[in-house]
């Protein structure tokens, strides 16, 4: 057991986080996604797990360690809804607030076409697929820096 980390962080999680670097890819799946096979291409080649996590939860949790990438716009993204790409459904908004929350600030995620999210997911660092039944619960997080002490 560790101090001040999230306990909804495995030790699988947190190994994958630590091991990544600045602007790679995170992705937090729904129960959905086709995780596993996707998860056999991406760098780590294997998929991790949150299941008993919604999408918001798991990205609460993630980002409780994990800095977002400051220096592009698509520092976070959300799966566009098939023929309607505006729209943005309940898990959608509770994520981009968990992402507010961690950033301190508004950022607006990106929205990215399914079959383009699909090969995007392939190129990341990991996929974690979670609880999360409700559709389109798919985001990807590419890690920033943690600057300097003062």
């Amino acid at each position: 057991m560790l101090k001040g980390l999230d306990p909804r962080l495995s030790a699988d999680v947190l190994y994958a986080l630590r091991a990544m670097g600045h602007g790679d890819v995170l992705v937090i799946s729904d129960t959905n996604f086709p995780s596993d096979s996707v998860a056999r291409d991406t760098v780590l080649g294997e998929l991790l797990t949150m299941h008993n996590l919604s999408a918001p939860e798991a990205v609460e949790a993630v980002l409780s360690v994990m800095p977002l990438d400051t220096f592009v716009d698509d520092f976070a993204a959300r799966m566009e809804v098939v023929g309607k790409p505006e729209e943005i459904p309940a898990v959608q908004k509770e994520v981009q607030k968990a992402i507010d929350k961690a950033e301190g600030r508004k950022r607006k995620m990106v929205s990215v076409e399914r079959f383009d999210f699909y090969d995007r997911a392939r190129q990341a660092y990991a996929v974690i697929q979670t609880g999360e039944r409700r559709v389109f619960g798919c985001f990807p997080l590419r890690q920033g820096v943690i600057g300097p002490d003062e």
